[in-house]
């Protein structure tokens, strides 16, 4: 399953999910940023690739919506509800990060 990680500047939260799935057997991840100076930023190619989508706040839903409306038909798109107040890799980021995904993916997900 691949998974794609969105938050605003791809260098803190959505770049911590997408390395907790280093090496992982059953997910593949990637992760961008919806605003013009991201370290990565999304393109129509990412949400192509995503089975599943996950946000870190409503705001980038609403982004990707505006921009990205027809390339969103049919993907699951996940509000992980995580704030931009974390550091790449902090222990509670990554704490908040599996709780969440347990809760949407299920408990084998990591």
């Amino acid at each position: 399953m691949h998974l794609l990680f969105i938050c605003s500047q791809n260098r803190w939260r959505s770049l911590t999910a997408e390395r907790l799935f280093d090496h992982h057997a059953h997910y593949q991840a990637r992760s961008a940023g919806t605003e013009p100076g991201a370290r990565v930023r999304v393109t129509a190619g990412h949400l192509g690739w995503a089975d599943v989508v996950l946000v870190m706040e409503r705001k980038h839903t609403e982004l990707l919506q505006q921009k990205f409306g027809e390339e969103l038909t049919g993907k699951r798109i996940i509000n992980l509800r995580i704030p931009d107040k974390f550091q790449f890799m902090d222990h509670i980021l990554l704490d908040l990060l599996r709780e969440r995904l347990r809760e949407h993916l299920g408990p084998e997900v990591l």
